[in-house]
């Protein structure tokens, strides 16, 4: 996949325009289709490797069930989705001066059962999170499998998300969320543009 510019299917106007009036916006169709399958087998193939989610400093917690891989340059597929959303963020600070510095991710799986409860990725401004983004790589996805991000948008307004196959999710990190208990294996790279390049 081509990683110097951005994809032409990222509206990027309407994504600036979608984040000030509601602090959430969604590009979907997001990468070619030979891109995904080639993610979905990075992580597929790396599911041994996943452990259970944690909360901040290593915390283990019952609010969420889910199971992740943190993504370093050694899964150099999903890399690239990771040095786009870093481009991305220089377009991001022209219009919002968020100050982003780095981007973090991991891939996330959720199984039947599991679950994210409500929680905010920024909490009373504790950590360097400015924005949110959340890849659904799974390529395939039916609405009554569950797995769906319920947010709270900038105006106090509820939103559910679907969780469709190629689609990006992004979203203020000090936003309410919460991922609703998925039916089927729910398969997905949240990221958080940051504000500090120091990763935690």
């Amino acid at each position: 996949m081509e990683t110097a510019f951005l994809p032409t299917t990222w509206n990027i106007d309407q994504v600036v325009e979608d984040l000030n009036e509601h602090g959430f916006a969604l590009i979907d169709d997001a990468y070619p289709l030979s891109y995904v399958h080639e993610l979905a087998q990075e992580c597929t193939s790396n599911l041994n490797s996943f452990r259970d989610a944690a909360i901040q400093n290593g915390v283990v917690s019952k609010i969420r069930s889910d199971h992740i891989l943190w993504i370093d340059e050694d899964l150099k597929i999903a890399s690239q989705h990771i040095e786009l959303l870093d481009q991305f963020s220089k377009i991001l600070n022209q219009n919002f001066y968020l100050g982003i510095k780095q981007v973090e991710a991991h891939f996330a799986c959720y199984n039947a059962g599991e679950f994210y409860a409500l929680h905010r990725d920024n909490p009373q401004q504790k950590n360097d999170r400015v924005i949110s983004a959340v890849y659904y790589l799974h390529e395939e996805w039916q609405d009554d499998w569950g797995g769906q991000l319920h947010l709270q948008d900038k105006n106090d307004l509820w939103h559910i998300i679907q969780p469709k196959p190629n689609r990006i999710a992004m979203f203020r990190s000090d936003l309410m969320h919460e991922v609703l208990a998925a039916k089927h294996q729910r398969l997905s790279i949240t990221a958080w543009l940051r504000s500090n390049a120091d990763l935690l």
